[in-house]
């Protein structure tokens, strides 16, 4: 079994056709498809259904994929740490991060990164706090950054807590309580609110937070997407809490300071057996002990 076998494999799962798998791989078709037939006939399963209009994965190549995946990291992450041994930064950086990161000025820090290391290919993904601490625990992930309600620590993965942050309540500029210099949480327990999906840990804070001070409120807009967020607090639908370090970013709304208001941490992490070369590079410049 070949790496180049699996690279064939994870192009034709993830291109669904021959064809383009083969323009990825930088071979002809025809090489390509002889690259996964042998490895078929090495497993002794069929990792594709094809037909004239598709291409899908079997059974046993449902199976295989994850793995082939892992051992292409694998792969690259071996030669980073030989390239890291010599001095030199390369290879992937994947980074987990929450929509509404605060703690550090992800974008800004990047340039810097790259412009020190040119050599490292960074890719994003963005998901609730819970599923990048699992991603980074199973090594699909690199570095992940994160919030969570106070007093909750990530498990399975290595990591650094930023400053505590206390919520702010969001509203629009026309809305009733945009003059006000400060609001109790009982008197925005009336406002109608959009928050984050139910469980999500963004919405856990604030939820939390209510519930402790014996009150309820009204949900009626839920969303994960930060862009469709502000666009409803906009319109005057509903009002929001946001950590306060991440609401500058939206300087056409109005942000109030809450007494009682939620408190979220910020965590980054990263993997329980040590960060890869690029990754620690980065900790590095963010002065994060690893």
């Amino acid at each position: 079994m070949e790496l180049q076998q699996m690279r064939c494999v994870v192009a034709v799962a993830e291109l669904g056709s021959f064809t383009r798998a083969a323009e990825r791989c930088f071979v002809v078709q025809s090489a390509l498809s002889h690259q996964v037939a042998r490895l078929e006939q090495e497993l002794g399963a069929r990792l594709f259904h094809r037909t004239s209009r598709q291409v899908r994965l079997t059974p046993a190549g449902e199976a295989f994929l994850p793995v082939a995946r892992q051992c292409l990291d694998a792969a690259e992450r071996a030669a980073a740490e030989v390239a890291a041994a010599v001095g030199e930064i390369r290879g992937p950086l994947s980074i987990g991060v929450i929509p509404t990161v605060a703690a550090v000025d992800v974008p800004a820090a990047l340039r810097e990164f790259r412009s020190r290391h040119p050599g490292v290919r960074v890719r994003f993904e963005s998901a609730s706090s819970d599923t990048l601490v699992r991603r980074v625990a199973e090594g699909s992930l690199d570095l992940a950054f994160l919030g969570l309600p106070e007093g909750r620590v990530p498990s399975g993965v290595a990591g650094h807590v930023f400053p505590r942050d206390q919520h702010r309540a969001v509203v629009a500029p026309r809305h009733p309580l945009a003059s006000r210099r400060r609001v109790r949480l009982e008197r925005l327990a009336e406002e109608t609110f959009v928050d984050f999906p139910a469980t999500s840990p963004g919405r856990q804070q604030s939820d939390l937070a209510f519930e402790r001070a014996g009150l309820t409120r009204e949900v009626a807009f839920e969303v994960a997407d930060m862009l469709l967020m502000a666009r409803i607090l906009r319109e005057g639908l509903a009002v929001a809490l946001l950590a306060s370090a991440f609401v500058d970013q939206f300087p056409d709304l109005v942000a109030i300071p809450v007494t009682g208001a939620p408190v979220r941490t910020e965590h980054l992490v990263w993997s329980s057996f040590g960060p890869a070369p690029a990754a620690a590079a980065l900790l590095d410049q963010l002065g994060i002990a690893h």
